[in-house]
């Protein structure tokens, strides 16, 4: 009988004890979770078709803030390779030189895709495209084309384009094109079409019928207001972010963020630092000019500030282009061990720029770009391998997966098929 007793009194204290706590999940686990399951698009990547070649490659960890095996370790799943041409003399030598550098990044491309790494990454046309190749667990190509001037003055060459894949097209780059005036006529008030020439018209036709998505990110104001009132789809800003946070001419203003929003089209914040935080940029750069400068010496080669570029010979450049990436890696190493250093633009800069448009155009309009090696990258996002970082500062700032996902590609995606969609029904009209 007190055996029973002793029992009983056993159960029933042990019915009373709480239940144990499920352990709360970390801030970081979840993030974690999110960054696994949505498919995140960076839609700014430059290349050097120096490192398209079967000994040089992106199958290797190069010293590229972009490659396979970075996209792998921060789990970025599709990377926009883009076929850059700078501005050069409104002439027939000119837009045949450029013409040749344009098609020697298409081949760099697809060589990369078709045959140094096809195991590992698939060029995409659509957004089905980039789901399937997703699905299959490679990494995903697709092409953007920064600056038309390649194009001439031939606009059967777009079909051309859009044939080798391009998917979105900018008429400008720094400089006004034979197709549009550029952000930089801000510097002097000089313009040379008021917005679009009558060729930059009929392109953003043409860009229309074949589905070839329109980039904003680099033309003036208002080429940009011409384009959304002639397209007949969404068009996009493939690496600008707010005006109102970074008084720069590559960013734009409010007025802007909601004509984008009423077009339907898509804004990519960009991780340029000088395109998020003036003060902090400024005082960055001031301190590390004279660490690249001795960088560069120690290893014996040139070094240029940006401002210099346009006045480089090709050899010069190109030889800049392939130190870039090393400099700037050992240059950042120093600076981290230096206590004096003002602190650097950052991933919580970047994400306030995502923050801001959200609120002035809604989650369905805003995206993510790096510029990887083409001027682009912060502290925290760096380089590829440190993509997770972008994803957990929206999870702290209070993001949900749906949201996220519509950051991270979604949106962009939704304008790809819809610019798709209004092309198929203008071919058969």
């Amino acid at each position: 009988m007190k055996f029973r007793i002793l029992q009983l009194c056993i159960l029933l204290a042990l019915s009373c004890q709480e239940a144990p706590k499920e352990v709360a999940e970390s801030v970081e686990e979840k993030a974690k979770k999110i960054h696994a399951k949505v498919i995140s698009i960076d839609t700014h990547d430059d290349i050097n078709v120096k490192n398209f070649t079967d000994s040089i490659n992106y199958t290797q960890r190069l010293e590229t803030q972009l490659n396979l095996p970075k996209m792998q370790e921060g789990g970025l799943d599709v990377a926009w390779l883009i076929v850059y041409t700078g501005q050069d003399s409104l002439n027939d030598n000119g837009y045949a030189k450029a013409k040749e550098n344009a098609m020697a990044k298409f081949d760099a491309i697809h060589r990369f895709c078709e045959e140094l790494a096809p195991d590992q990454i698939e060029l995409a046309l659509t957004s089905n495209d980039v789901r399937r190749i997703h699905a299959a667990g490679k990494k995903v190509a697709m092409i953007g084309v920064e600056n038309a001037y390649p194009i001439g003055k031939d606009l059967s060459e777009f079909e051309r384009y859009h044939n080798l894949g391009a998917r979105y097209v900018s008429l400008a780059h720094n400089g006004h094109s034979q197709f549009s005036d550029s952000n930089t006529g801000e510097a002097d008030s000089l313009w040379l079409h008021d917005g679009l020439s009558e060729l930059g018209k009929k392109a953003v036709n043409e860009m229309n019928r074949l589905g070839i998505m329109i980039d904003v990110s680099h033309p003036s104001k208002k080429a940009m207001e011409q384009m959304i009132a002639l397209s007949k789809a969404p068009i996009i800003a493939s690496h600008s972010s707010a005006r109102a946070l970074c008084d720069h001419s590559r960013n734009l203003d409010d007025e802007q963020l909601k004509l984008m929003k009423e077009n339907g089209g898509v804004v990519q914040a960009v991780a340029f630092s000088s395109y998020l935080n003036t003060e902090k940029h400024e005082a960055r750069a001031a301190y590390m000019k004279a660490i690249y400068q001795q960088v560069a010496d120690s290893l014996g080669i040139e070094w240029y500030e940006r401002s210099q570029f346009s006045s480089l010979t090709d050899a010069q450049k190109e030889a800049f282009i392939a130190n870039y990436p090393k400099v700037m890696t050992i240059a950042k190493k120093q600076a981290e061990n230096k206590s004096d250093a003002p602190p650097a633009v950052d991933v919580a800069d970047f994400v306030n720029h995502i923050d801001y448009m959200v609120k002035v155009m809604g989650i369905d309009h805003v995206g993510i770009s790096s510029d990887f090696d083409g001027g682009g990258g912060i502290a925290g996002w760096n380089d590829a391998s440190e993509t997770f970082n972008v994803t957990l500062e929206l999870v702290k700032r209070g993001y949900i997966e749906e949201e996220i996902a519509k950051l991270w590609g979604g949106n962009l995606l939704r304008v790809l098929d819809e610019v798709q969609s209004v092309a198929n029904s203008m071919d058969k009209n």
